[in-house]
């Protein structure tokens, strides 16, 4: 039996044995969540909570393990690059016009129906349900379960197309860092404003963001302003470097699941790794300050005299600054233990696209069932959108649904370990420097789903003291 034999029936055997964990552990979870519901009301598990939080945590500890048993770098590299074209340079070009037309007579629409449509409840509202529902939640969906949309559907590379450029240079400096910084505003403006229920403030930030948008791309030219500081083009970048269809210089690629996560230029440098802890972070954020311990937390700030919009700002930017740290020492531990002359930078830098896994699977656990049940509300407020009816419908979905959510967050776990591995071997040339060099974010991996998991484990609260 040849060495590749050999190293493709030990991944068979390593892959099933992880997917197995994961089924084992989601099994357990979901189980005992099927009278509560985890996507309708949050509540307490039937098991102990630590019993709770160490399967899931096992998951991602004996995953690691059993991919370390894969060491093979040509099997890894030749796993890893394997790719199938799907289309031609003219496919691609045809579908961006297409596309970009219809992102266009969208953006036109919501902003009407924003102004002149219905006020004060958002799920009648097209131009709310078509920000939440379809860019946040199913296009984001889509972007890391199939291939990027946003390069075709982006209105606002289509209006810049038919304007002139000023092509100034493009501070070296910013990198991503404009676009972590307008994350960083949106996420918390989402708390803070009434968004969702006035349509016209959502609108009057869409207008906002529209005008800085165009003038970036005119003034440092189209491809590098959505390449580096448009924030809703790397979000959806940065996701779709999960997806199996990735977009190549001749039209589209199809890969494993995943595999784009080890190459060398999804993340570049270290304003693009702030955007990936954004990512992960800000999942986190929300799902934390609607449980009773950050319920707790906002009350207790607010009440030794805190405004409110300050402690959410002060919640959303510290625990932002939190994953900063522990990502950079995780970096740090790595470089030791790998005893290598490669800098703490470049190996946050390396490991950092795992994360984008990690991310996806906080993303579907969160927003998979908010899809599903407001799917008929987006189509009714299609439908007629000025004058939508009073009562939305929506979906109850079934008390078995948690397993679907939990499932997403331990997949996203695995998948990452799986690429970190990757990355390792191609880092460094022993066996066992490449394996030491994962233990630092392997705990720091264990720790997040801990977290993430016993978020989802608690009940659903109202955030206290956000408009209505």
């Amino acid at each position: 039996m040849t060495g590749r034999s050999v190293a493709a029936r030990r991944t068979g055997i390593v892959a099933g044995l992880a997917l197995l964990a994961v089924a084992v552990a989601t099994g357990v979870v979901s189980a005992s969540n099927i009278a509560s519901g985890l996507t309708q009301s949050r509540g307490d598990v039937s098991v102990p909570t630590w019993l709770y939080l160490a399967t899931g945590a096992g998951v991602v500890g004996v995953s690691a393990l059993l991919t370390m048993l894969v060491t093979d770098r040509e099997f890894l590299a030749h796993a890893h690059d394997q790719h199938v074209g799907l289309s031609n340079r003219t496919f691609a070009r045809a579908a961006s016009i297409i596309g970009g037309t219809i992102g266009v007579g969208v953006l036109l629409g919501m902003v009407v129906v924003g102004i002149i449509g219905p006020q004060g409840i958002g799920l009648t509202s097209a131009t709310v349900l078509l920000s939440f529902v379809v860019v946040r939640a199913i296009l984001t969906t889509v972007a890391y379960t199939v291939g990027d949309p946003w390069p075709t559907l982006n209105p606002w590379r289509r209006i810049v197309s038919v304007l002139p450029t000023l092509d100034r240079a493009y501070p070296s400096s910013l990198g991503s860092w404009p676009a972590v910084g307008a994350l960083l505003v949106f996420v918390w403006l989402e708390v803070v404003a009434p968004v969702i229920s006035s349509p016209r403030l959502l609108t009057t930030i869409i207008l906002v963001y529209s005008v800085l948008t165009v003038a970036g791309a005119v003034a440092f030219g189209s491809s590098t302003w959505f390449e580096r500081g448009d924030p809703l083009s790397v979000w959806f970048r940065l996701y779709g470097s999960v997806a199996p269809i990735q977009r190549t210089d001749d039209g589209l690629s199809l890969r494993w699941p995943g595999a784009r996560l080890s190459d060398d230029d999804v993340v570049t440098d270290l304003s693009v790794v702030g955007f990936v802890l954004v990512l992960v972070w800000e999942l986190t954020f929300s799902g934390f300050i609607v449980t009773p311990p950050g319920v707790a937390a906002i009350e207790a700030l607010v009440w030794i005299g805190l405004p409110p919009q300050l402690v959410y700002l002060l919640l959303l930017v510290g625990g932002y600054a939190l994953c900063w740290w522990v990502y950079w020492t995780a970096a740090g531990l790595t470089r030791s233990r790998a005893e290598t002359y490669l800098s703490r930078r470049y190996i946050a830098i390396r490991y950092a696209p795992p994360l984008l896994a990690i991310a996806a699977g906080y993303h579907f656990a969160h927003y998979i069932g908010f899809s599903i049940s407001l799917w008929p509300a987006l189509l009714e407020a299609l439908s007629a959108p000025l004058n939508p009816g009073a009562n939305p419908t929506q979906l109850a979905l079934t008390s078995w649904f948690g397993y679907v959510e939990i499932a997403g967050i331990l997949v996203g776990h695995v998948l990452a370990v799986w690429i970190a591995h990757a990355v390792s071997i191609e880092l460094f040339p022993g066996k066992l420097q490449a394996i030491r060099s994962q233990y630092p974010f392997i705990v720091v991996m264990i720790v997040f789903t801990m977290i993430s998991l016993y978020l989802v484990s608690l009940p659903t609260l109202s955030a206290p003291f956000v408009p209505a």
